[in-house]
């Protein structure tokens, strides 16, 4: 847990859009999005942020993950806003592990697949290594699916995105 960091974001709006009216957009709706956003890096055995930036709402988030801040052998544990497939490819170069959540829209190619079930047949987890391409990067990673009970007993897929071919 000493080489776990968890980088995640949050945005407060403050007082109202009067403010913050300039902000920026958001992309399907055009209503405008204002506040701060507050990027956090925490060392997950200390609780506390060891790196804290703000920027407008509208930033997108990736900015924050900086391959060169992280050595050989250290955990990044990552929300989906952080998604950027050069940066993951350096990570791997460097030796870092990254997990995230997978956001839906992803594309890329699987070349392994593969279901883990249950004696009673039912998917414990499924396993795919994939490929993604976009502007000339082959980024190989592995999506690990589960399903996640949740509080009223409704089941729901969860997937999750690494570059560790190993846990």
């Amino acid at each position: 847990i000493k080489q776990l960091r968890i980088i995640d974001s949050t945005t407060i709006t403050l007082f109202s859009d009067a403010i913050f009216k300039g902000v920026g957009r958001h992309p399907k709706t055009g209503k405008k999005k204002g506040g701060i956003k507050v990027h956090s890096v925490i060392h997950a055995n200390e609780g506390v942020p060891c790196d804290v930036q703000f920027t407008s709402a509208a930033t997108n988030d990736s900015f924050m993950l900086a391959p060169s801040h992280y050595s050989h052998n250290e955990i990044v544990a990552l929300d989906r806003a952080y998604i950027n497939y050069a940066k993951f490819e350096e990570l791997t170069d460097r030796g870092v592990v990254y997990v995230t959540k997978m956001k839906k829209n992803l594309s890329y190619e699987v070349l392994v697949d593969c279901m883990h079930q249950n004696p009673q047949g039912l998917m414990e987890y499924r396993e795919q290594v994939v490929v993604f391409r976009k502007d000339g990067i082959n980024h190989i990673a592995r999506i690990i699916t589960y399903v996640d009970i949740k509080k009223n007993g409704k089941p729901k897929l969860i997937s999750l995105l690494t570059n560790d071919f190993d846990m």
